[in-house]
């Protein structure tokens, strides 16, 4: 089974930025909004059918592509928006990494240049 192929075929392009400007690659990948119905809420208002967007998403991407690279700074743009790396991780099917996921905050303009939720948890 080879999830890269499906991901060519029907994801949307995916631009890897380390924090100096530089691409670091150019891959097909899911990205969705990511809507919670329990009382887990990342940030946002509650509404019956789950959470407003707080601007969180939800990216599965191929293995072979390199968002370890990033680093702190670095992100993701799809040609119109940039996404940073709230966590991410590889999912393994055997001995093979057959995907990565990874929740991805949508970069806001304020006092910060990056936003990194995970660096500011440690």
């Amino acid at each position: 089974m080879n999830i890269e192929r499906i991901m060519n075929r029907y994801g949307r392009s995916m631009c890897a930025i380390d924090a100096d400007g530089n691409h670091i690659e150019k891959k097909k990948c899911f990205v969705q909004a990511l809507r919670y119905k329990n009382k887990m809420y990342l940030e946002g208002t509650p509404t019956e059918i789950g959470i407003n967007d707080s601007g969180y998403y939800l990216f599965l991407g191929p293995a072979s592509m390199q968002i370890d690279k990033l680093g702190d700074k670095g992100y993701l743009f799809d040609g119109t928006k940039k996404y940073h790396i709230d966590r991410w991780e590889k999912i393994w099917y055997g001995e093979e990494v057959f995907y990565l996921w990874a929740v991805l905050k949508e970069h806001t303009d304020g006092n910060y240049p990056y936003y990194n939720h995970f660096t500011e948890r440690r």
